[in-house]
């Protein structure tokens, strides 16, 4: 149940206080000093703090309020205060707003405007909790996965990646081909290897191929080897990459670029683990665990009968997608200060507009994107001028919004507590008046 705890000596105030707020489904707590308040806080789960700012008779200065705010500030740094103050304390309760109280309400106060003050915390605290959990269980899965798995130093946040990693360390085991779909620039070669160190065959070679940088010419040399005098230039015998991932992986980038003639070699060695170099008559025979990577849509390809159907299905046995970057946006931030290693710092508004941005080119957009701003920057956080993204490829909100980035509910609710005082509404949601500017003209929110 909501809880609102009531710091005051004055049991008539907790009294009149606690009558309110039980009047609307809020659970009311009371305590009349400043130790009483922090024993209940230490023992109870409270969503907001409505303390007094002056717990003597002998002075009026409100320094027992101050003291009573730095201590749950300093124990409790996310949970919202409301302080109660006669006029003689107002310079020191704006004073303690801008050190991070949620608001001050002066006495005697309006029951209609204090309870809409508490219902706009109670519905913040709330979402901040929720935040809380989110993270807390996302961790918990990460830690779970590091402890059963090698994930490969991949950085990742998001609940979609997460899961993602998850399903690759799952079917690593198997023997069975694997399909990793998911856009150029994404990160699939990341999710192959995963695959691969998890594997039954982890101890042998992981060889690359990227079908789509071989002119079709070539293709299938690379793949089967080739004799010499096999074709033009060929004046020795070389390996193809089967031959070379025997006992391990062969990771088959862009599948979709391989030639008809080249796909009809491919299923032959998926079904029987037989081929023969270009120019030889000799079969070979290779065990290779094989991971194949798209970005294209076979079907279609199928459909237009530019890629085999009975190929398509030996080698999608199992698919892992990674979505584009945009629809994972909880990995941006954290894979910013990877790619930084320290080398530079980013600013407050660098951050909002990484995390606005679609990033069209994905994990590798967003590398070259800090790489140049590193070079740019001479001692001074990163701006988003040093990152250089393009105009005209903002996110929606709906597609970007971080955990941690508030909702358009959220900032409606911190403004009606404050009255609109735009200041005060950043400073509870943590930012600053610049920042929340920009998120009302972002969702529409008159001034």
């Amino acid at each position: 149940m909501r809880t609102v705890l009531i710091i005051d000596d004055n049991p008539a105030v907790g009294e009149a206080l606690s009558l309110l707020l039980s009047l609307h489904d809020i659970r009311p707590l009371t305590a009349l000093s400043q130790a009483e308040g922090m024993a209940v806080l230490a023992r109870e789960q409270v969503d907001v703090v409505i303390q007094d700012m002056n717990f003597s008779a002998d002075t009026t200065s409100g320094e027992e309020g101050v003291a009573l705010f730095a201590s749950i500030r300093a124990q409790y740094p996310d949970l919202p205060v409301i302080l109660l103050t006669a006029w003689t304390h107002l310079e020191t309760a704006v004073e303690l707003v801008k050190a991070g109280a949620a608001d001050y309400v002066a006495k005697p106060w309006d029951d209609s405007k204090l309870l809409t003050t508490v219902e706009n915390l109670l519905e913040l605290s709330e979402s901040t909790r929720e935040v809380k959990r989110t993270r807390s269980e996302r961790r918990r899965r990460r830690e779970q996965l590091e402890a059963k798995y090698d994930l490969d130093g991949m950085v990742f946040a998001s609940e979609t990646t997460c899961r993602t990693v998850e399903l690759a360390c799952q079917v690593a085991r198997s023997e069975v081909p694997v399909l990793v779909t998911g856009p150029n620039g994404a990160g699939k070669e990341r999710i192959a290897r995963i695959v691969h160190i998890n594997s039954a065959v982890r101890e042998g070679p992981f060889v690359t191929v990227n079908c789509g940088a071989l002119p079709s010419e070539l293709i299938e040399a690379e793949l089967f080897g080739a004799d010499a005098g096999a074709y033009t230039g060929a004046t020795k015998a070389r390996e193809g990459r089967f031959e070379l991932a025997d006992g391990g992986t062969l990771f088959l980038d862009e599948i979709g670029n391989l030639p008809l003639s080249g796909q009809v070699k491919l299923l032959r060695v998926l079904e029987t683990g037989q081929f023969e170099r270009l120019g030889s008559g000799r079969t070979r025979q290779v065990k290779v665990r094989v991971i194949s990577a798209t970005n294209a849509d076979l079907k279609a390809m199928i459909a237009e009968e530019a890629f085999r159907e009975d190929l398509f299905y030996r080698l999608n046995v199992i698919e892992v997608n990674l979505p584009p970057l945009a629809e994972r946006s909880d990995d941006i931030l954290p894979l910013a200060e990877h790619f930084l290693d320290g080398r530079a710092e980013l600013s407050d508004e660098a951050r909002e507009a990484m995390l606005a941005h679609a990033w069209p080119g994905n994990v590798r957009e967003l590398k070259n994107a800090i790489d140049r701003a590193c070079l740019l920057v001479q001692g001074e956080p990163i701006g988003p001028g040093h990152l250089n993204l393009v105009a005209g490829t903002t996110q929606a909100p709906a597609a970007w919004r971080n955990l941690d980035e508030p909702s358009k509910e959220t900032v409606e609710s911190a403004l009606r507590t404050h009255a609109g005082v735009i200041s005060r509404a950043a400073q509870s949601l943590g930012l600053s008046r610049q920042a929340l500017y920009r998120r009302m003209q972002r969702y529409g929110i008159e001034s």
